[in-house]
Parts: structure tokens; sequence; C-alpha cells
């Protein structure tokens, strides 16, 4: 399997994970899943919290906001650090703009690796 084709299929199988343990709002997974500047991260879930990561390795990164459902229906987003409040906003729709609007520069595919391993890459590639 080359790189690009091992990379679907991880971010596929962390979207899968996140619909699969319910502790997400399918309102919100699915307008996360249809940005696809956010369907090619890899996610996970804390929670009641969707978070992204540029790498599909533990720890992951914490350079991009996440999204906490709260309860009555509304969203806050915070980041990237869990002392760093975006903002609340009353809709998924709303919460998912708020995240893709703080996407760091060059945010792209999941890197396959930790956060250690994308740093070095992304050292490689500057220039």
């Amino acid at each position: 399997m080359d790189r690009d084709a091992e990379r679907d299929a991880i971010v596929a199988a962390s979207w899968q994970k996140v619909r699969d343990d319910g502790r997400v709002r399918a309102e919100l997974l699915d307008l996360a899943y249809a940005e696809p500047r956010l369907r090619q991260l890899f996610v996970w879930t804390g929670m009641a919290e969707l978070h992204f990561s540029r790498c599909t390795r533990g720890r992951w990164t914490w350079d991009i906001p996440f999204i906490l459902s709260e309860y009555g229906g509304t969203y806050c987003v915070w980041g990237p650090s869990r002392n760093e409040s975006v903002g609340r906003v009353a809709t998924a729709e709303e919460a998912v703009a708020l995240v893709v609007e703080r996407l760091p520069e060059g945010c792209g595919p999941a890197f396959v690796g930790t956060p250690e391993e994308l740093a070095a890459h992304e050292g490689r590639h500057a220039s």
C-alpha cells in the first residue's frame, strides 16, 4: 500500500470510529466531514469534543481548534489549546466555519506519523 492510500485508510477509519462511538452529535460530524479541508484530517473525540489532527499517530497535533457539543444544542469552539476560547455558537455550521477559518496555513492531508515526525518532515520541505 502506498503512503497516500495508507493515509486515506487511516483517516477514513478515524472518521468511522468517531461516528461509531456516538460521543459527537451526528449533525456536527456530518457537517465537519462535508468540509473537504476537515475531511482530510485525522479526527478523534474526547467526551463530547470533536478534535482534528494533522498527523495520524498520538499524541496528535494541538494546532487546530476543536468543537464541544454543549447541552441545549449549542457549540463552543476552543483552541487550539484547552484554555483558548474561540466562541460559542448556535449551530454546527457556525462551529465548523470557526474551525475552518483558523486552520493552520498549509494544513493539508494528515501526515502518517507522530507530531515529531510531522515537524521533521515539514522542516525538510521548508524553503
